[in-house]
């Protein structure tokens, strides 16, 4: 993604959060989980399924994202916290696709 999207993305998943966690993630923290997302994606097999319709495990994502945080000296971050950042980038990759 490029930076403006990026920004875009940001703004759209701040405004889908619960209130008390619109100021719980900075910027830098909210890129990291949007690229750890899309790594889940790329390396979970999901992307490579025939169907029309693929079914999310919203709680793996989570916790793959927080495994990842925590290896990378990004975290730690609560995976019921990331469930709604996961939920809010799935919302907009929907959107925007």
């Amino acid at each position: 993604m490029d930076d403006e999207e990026n920004k875009r993305e940001i703004v759209f998943i701040r405004k889908q959060l619960p209130a008390d966690l619109k100021d719980k993630f900075s910027d830098e923290q909210l890129l990291f989980i949007i690229d750890a997302i899309g790594t889940y994606f790329y390396t979970s097999g999901v992307l490579e399924s025939d169907s029309d319709e693929v079914d999310i495990d919203m709680e793996a994502v989570s916790n793959f994202v927080c495994n990842e945080a925590k290896e990378e000296g990004e975290g730690p971050f609560d995976p019921e916290e990331v469930f709604f950042v996961v939920e809010a980038d799935l919302d907009f990759q929907e959107q925007n696709a």
